[in-house]
């Protein structure tokens, strides 16, 4: 298991979708392992600082290149759309409880997400789950 640094974790606002629909495919083996663990090691109390820039689950990621994602521009229009649907700001710090209930509530219940992130690669596995988790 890697080790998950101190608290409070960085984490991208559009990962909160990610987490919600994680089911173990990934960019890579490693990226794929790290993402889990980072899942597994949040707890509802545990402090996250929401973000617009590289995290804690962007550190395995293969995209990453001299800390900035390959996909910068099209990540960066998804962290402003939750943001903005959630009524967060850069660098607020709440639990992961109160984040991933935010995203829940603001983006995944309402049938939002595809407007953010419909063309990601890994739309098929989210629009899939979301149906599932949110029929």
């Amino acid at each position: 298991m890697n080790r998950i640094p101190e608290s409070p974790l960085p984490l991208r606002a559009h990962h909160g979708m990610c987490l919600a629909f994680f089911e173990g495919k990934g960019y890579s083996d490693g990226f794929t392992a790290h993402m889990r663990d980072i899942l597994h090691s949040l707890k509802g109390d545990t402090p996250v600082r929401i973000c617009c820039e590289s995290d804690i689950i962007c550190r395995a990621c293969p995209n990453l290149k001299n800390g900035v994602c390959t996909s910068e521009s099209i990540v960066n229009l998804y962290d402003a759309r939750v943001l903005e649907l959630c009524c967060l700001r850069p660098g607020q710090f709440m639990t992961w409880e109160s984040f991933s209930s935010l995203v829940a509530s603001c983006i995944l219940r309402p049938g939002l997400r595809h407007t953010i992130c419909g063309s990601c690669r890994w739309n098929e596995i989210c629009a899939r789950r979301s149906a599932q988790l949110f029929p």
